[in-house]
């Protein structure tokens, strides 16, 4: 069977690459509703170092995607069965690292083919039941995992003391840990450092909400989540460093292509614990399903979500690029190529 994968070839060029479809050991899935990541904006506007574009294309973008099952020689799954799949592709099993961090784990949409293809052939084990889910939030259930791995492993390193929790940042990736961070700790305030009063307005669940820059000279957290990224990163390690407490533990999760300057004499002095914290896994998926089946995860969760028309051809993905710059927070759309 022919299918139609649609590559970026260089910046803001995409080309469709014909290949014939295996079936073999392999699950079948129609993309449905997909959504558009930082990391897939920076490779289609050619914001990666040209060594990099060299190296990753071509191949089709985006790692965010729901879909239905076409076919299955697996009996867990059954055509017409919405499902979401896994990114994160390792390739050998090692107990003591995740799955994410494994040397030889390879990425689709970075350096392999992401899901702009017609039909996506997958492994079983990358492939999970969304049930419950309306799809165009299932569609940002990669993103979401990504959340619920950093709690996973904060829950796993930081100290118990956990009364105050500060998240810097007030883009998608803060909304996304601040949910995930108030479903697993109820009696914790949490507090969202940002820059942009429209955007700390979508934080209502939280406990407060302070501008970058301005802090209460008194505010302390216990511990503190970076989701800044790129020219952010550095001011709001500094400010984290300033108003954490002792033997905190700051995760490390804003993306950034420079390097970041780190305060190491008051990380020392503070006794603090950094940890670096990207993508996720099998069994992170399978927590942010269960997270999202409730109805209040998904209400928040569409506040931040941008519907586009749907993708019917090559200038409507061109179209849902240029879009994304402008819109404040996540870019959703169907795909019916």
């Amino acid at each position: 069977m022919i299918n139609r994968i649609f590559q970026l070839t260089a910046p803001r060029m995409i080309s469709v690459k014909y290949e014939d479809l295996s079936f073999a050991d392999r699950v079948i899935v129609r993309p449905e509703f997909m959504a558009v990541c930082h990391a897939d904006q920076r490779y289609y506007q050619g914001q990666r170092d040209a060594r990099v574009l060299r190296q990753k294309l071509p191949m089709a973008l985006i790692h965010e995607c729901c879909g239905r099952v076409v076919y299955s020689p697996d009996a867990r799954f059954s055509v017409g069965q919405p499902v979401v799949m896994i990114p994160n592709t390792p390739t050998r099993p090692e107990d003591c690292i995740y799955e994410n961090y494994r040397e030889g784990s390879y990425f689709l949409s970075s350096g392999h083919d992401g899901f702009m293809r017609e039909l996506v052939a997958i492994a079983p084990d990358r492939v999970l039941g969304c049930e419950g889910i309306d799809p165009m939030t299932a569609a940002i259930t990669e993103f979401f995992s990504v959340g619920v791995h950093a709690a996973g492993r904060f829950d796993r390193v930081a100290h118990e003391r956990r009364g105050a929790i500060g998240i810097w940042g007030d883009g998608s990736l803060a909304f996304v840990v601040a949910n995930v961070l108030r479903a697993r700790y109820p009696k914790s305030r949490l507090f969202i450092i940002g820059r942009q009063p429209r955007k700390l307005a979508q934080f209502s669940f939280v406990d407060d909400t302070f501008r970058a820059g301005d802090l209460p000279a008194d505010l302390r957290v216990d511990h503190a989540f970076e989701c800044c990224g790129g020219d952010g990163s550095t001011a709001a390690i500094e400010e984290i460093i300033g108003h954490i407490r002792p033997q905190g533990t700051l995760m490390l999760m804003g993306v950034s292509e420079n390097q970041v300057p780190v305060t190491t004499r008051m990380v020392l002095e503070k006794g603090l614990t950094m940890v670096g914290c990207s993508r996720s896994g099998r069994a992170d998926f399978e927590a942010a399903i269960e997270l999202m089946r409730a109805e209040r995860t998904q209400r928040r969760l569409r506040t931040i979500l941008s519907p586009e028309e749907p993708v019917r051809s090559i200038g409507d993905i061109h179209r849902v690029f240029e879009s994304d710059r402008s819109t404040p927070f996540k870019t959703v759309f169907g795909w019916e190529v």
